[in-house]
C-alpha cells in the first residue's frame, strides 16, 4: 500500500486560504481603532473605519487613550506603524470573504510581497550564473577537502553565525539567499539537506525566537509595551544560549548518525533528486579552483557581506539586497567572460527554478490580506484577552506563550504582532502582577516557536527551496520542538516566581 503522501506546499497555503475565507464567515468582524505618528507634521492620527482625526503628538494624548508608551519612543521613529488602542474594539458588519476574494487573495500577496519576491528571483538568477562558471562545484569540492574529518564545525559555525544574525538584526526573509549556496556544502560533507536546511532555518528561528537587539521584534515589542528593550534582556540571553545549544546539539545528533548511516536520514530515497536540483554531478569531476573561479568566489560572497552590513548598518531594504545580487551577477559575467545572449539565458534559467518559491510567498500574504480584508484578527485579539481575566500568574504566563503561537498564524509578521497586541497584552501583566517584559517574552517565544510549523511563516518557501516535504520536516522536527516548548514553559514559570 502507497504511503499517505502530503500535498504540494502551495496546495497546502490555498487550502489554509480556503479556511481563513471560511472563517471569515464564522468569526464576527471587529476592529481596534489605531494610532499613529505622522512626523511630517508632528501630530498623532487617531483612527477607525469611519474616521480618522488629528491629536497632538504629547503624553497627556497617549494617557488619555490609556496608552502607557513614552512619547519618545514616536517622536524618535522607534514606534512608526499604526498601533491599537487599548479598550476600542467594537464589533463591526461582518466582511464575509467569498470565492472571489479567495481567488484574488494570491494575486494580491504576490503584489503585495513584490519586494521578497525580486530578491528571491534576483538570487535564483546569481545562482544560475554561478553554476555557470563551473564557481560552487570547484569551492564545493574544496571546502569539501579542507573540512574533511571536521565536518561538524560547519554545523555549530553555519547555525551559530545565522542565529547572531537574527538575534540582532532579525535575520529572517534573507536567509533564503543561503539555501542554494550552503545546502550544496552540506551535500558534499556527505550529510544529507536536512541538515543544511536545520542549519540555517533553525539558526534563524533560534536568533529571531530569543531576539536580544532585534529592532523587527524585541525593541519594538518592547516600545509598544511601554518599556525599556533592556529591561529582561539578561533573561532573553540565557534562552539564547540554552536554546541554541539543545539546537545544536540536536542537529548534530540526527547529522552523526545520518553521516555513519545514510538509510537512516529522513529523506534517504530523495537524495539523488535533491543532489540533481542542486547541480551537484557524482560522476563528473569538478573543475580546479584557478584564480578566476577563486577570484568568482570572492564576489560572489562579498555580495553576502555587503547585504549584511547594508541590512546591519545601512538602513538597507529589499529594493538595495536585490540590486546588489544584481550587481554581483553582472560583474561575475564579466569576470567569467560569458557572452551577453549566454549570461541572459543562463541567469533566466536561474530565476526560473526559484519561481516556485516565490509564489509560495505571495501566496501566504494572501492569507493574510484575507483575515485583514475580513477584520478577523482583531476580534481573535480581543477574545485572546479576555480570556485571561483572574488566571494564576504562572498559568497566565504559559497561556500566553501559546496565545501568541496562536495568533502567529494568523499574523506572522513580528513586527506588525508586537505593534498590534502589545498595547493589549501588556497591561494584562500589571493585572496578574508581572513585569511587563514577560509579556514580550511570551511574544517572542510563542511566535518564534510555532514559526518552526507555521505554514503562513517562512517554513514553506524553505522548504520549496531545498525540495523537502512539510511532512519530512514535521518528522525531523517534532522531538526539538518539544524539548524546547517544554524549556520555554519552565523558563517562563521561572522568571514570573523567582523575584
Amino acid at each position: 500500500m502507497n504511503k499517505l503522501k502530503l500535498p504540494t506546499a502551495h496546495t497546502i497555503l490555498i487550502l489554509i486560504a480556503a479556511m481563513v475565507a471560511a472563517l471569515t464567515w464564522l468569526v464576527p468582524a471587529g476592529k481596534y481603532d489605531t494610532l499613529v505618528y505622522q512626523s511630517q507634521d508632528d501630530l498623532f492620527v487617531k483612527s477607525s473605519l469611519t474616521q480618522s482625526i488629528e491629536l497632538p503628538a504629547t503624553q497627556q494624548t497617549l494617557e488619555e487613550l490609556n496608552i502607557k508608551i513614552p512619547i519618545e519612543k514616536f517622536l524618535s521613529g522607534d514606534i512608526y506603524k499604526p498601533i491599537a488602542i487599548p479598550n476600542t474594539y467594537q464589533e463591526l458588519d461582518a466582511r464575509p470573504q467569498g470565492i472571489g476574494a479567495l481567488i484574488k487573495s494570491p494575486i494580491k500577496g504576490i503584489i503585495a510581497s513584490s519586494d521578497i519576491i525580486f530578491l528571491i528571483l534576483i538570487i535564483g538568477g546569481l545562482i544560475g550564473i554561478m553554476n555557470l562558471t563551473g564557481a560552487f562545484d570547484a569551492g564545493i569540492a574544496y571546502m569539501s577537502e579542507s573540512l574533511k574529518g571536521r565536518e561538524y564545525m560547519l554545523i555549530i559555525l553555519v547555525t551559530s553565525l545565522i542565529a547572531a544574525g537574527g538575534t540582532t538584526f532579525g535575520l529572517a526573509e534573507e536567509t533564503m539567499a543561503f539555501y542554494p549556496i550552503l545546502i550544496p556544502v552540506f551535500l558534499a560533507a556527505k550529510y544529507d539537506a536536512m541538515v543544511g536546511l536545520a542549519c540555517i532555518y533553525l539558526g534563524s528561528s533560534i536568533g529571531t525566537m530569543c531576539s536580544t537587539t532585534n529592532p523587527f521584534s524585541t525593541i519594538i515589542a518592547s516600545d509598544a509595551a511601554g518599556i525599556n528593550w533592556t529591561t529582561g534582556l539578561d533573561h532573553r540571553l540565557i534562552m539564547l544560549l540554552l536554546c541554541l545549544l539543545i539546537t545544536i546539539l540536536y542537529i548534530l545528533h540526527y547529522a552523526r548518525r545520518v553521516k555513519s548511516d545514510p538509510s537512516k536520514s529522513i529523506i534517504s530515497e530523495q537524495k539523488e533528486t535533491i543532489k540533481a536540483h542542486f547541480g551537484i554531478n557524482s560522476v563528473k569531476s569538478p573543475p580546479k579552483l584557478n584564480p578566476r573561479l577563486k577570484l568568482i568566489i570572492v564576489v560572489f560572497s562579498l555580495s553576502f557581506l555587503l547585504m549584511i552590513v547594508g541590512v546591519s548598518f545601512l538602513d538597507w531594504w529589499f529594493v538595495e539586497m536585490t540590486s546588489t545580487f544584481l550587481v554581483g551577477a553582472i560583474v561575475i559575467g564579466f569576470i567569467a567572460k560569458v557572452k551577453e545572449t549566454v549570461f541572459v539565458q543562463a541567469f533566466t534559467n536561474g530565476a526560473s527554478t526559484l519561481l516556485g518559491v516565490a509564489f509560495l510567498v505571495g501566496i501566504a500574504r494572501g492569507i493574510t490580506i484575507l483575515m485583514e480584508d475580513g477584520l478577523i484578527s482583531d476580534t481573535i485579539l480581543f477574545h485572546a484577552s479576555n480570556v485571561t481575566a483572574g488566571m494564576n500568574k504562572g498559568i497566565f504566563t504559559n497561556f500566553m506563550l501559546f496565545v501568541y503561537g496562536g495568533l502567529s498564524f494568523f499574523m506572522p509578521s513580528s513586527s506588525g504582532m508586537a505593534v498590534l497586541t502589545m498595547p493589549i497584552m501588556a497591561p494584562l501583566a500589571d493585572t496578574v502582577n508581572i513585569g511587563r517584559e514577560t509579556i514580550v517574552d511570551t511574544y517572542l517565544l510563542g511566535m518564534g516557536l510555532f514559526a518552526l510549523i507555521n505554514p503562513t511563516s517562512l517554513i514553506l518557501p524553505a522548504l520549496a527551496m531545498v525540495q523537502i516535504g512539510f511532512d519530512k520536516w514535521v518528522k525531523f522536527i517534532s522531538p526539538l520542538l518539544f524539548i524546547l516548548l517544554v524549556t520555554s514553559m519552565v523558563f517562563l514559570t521561572f522568571s514570573v516566581y523567582a523575584v
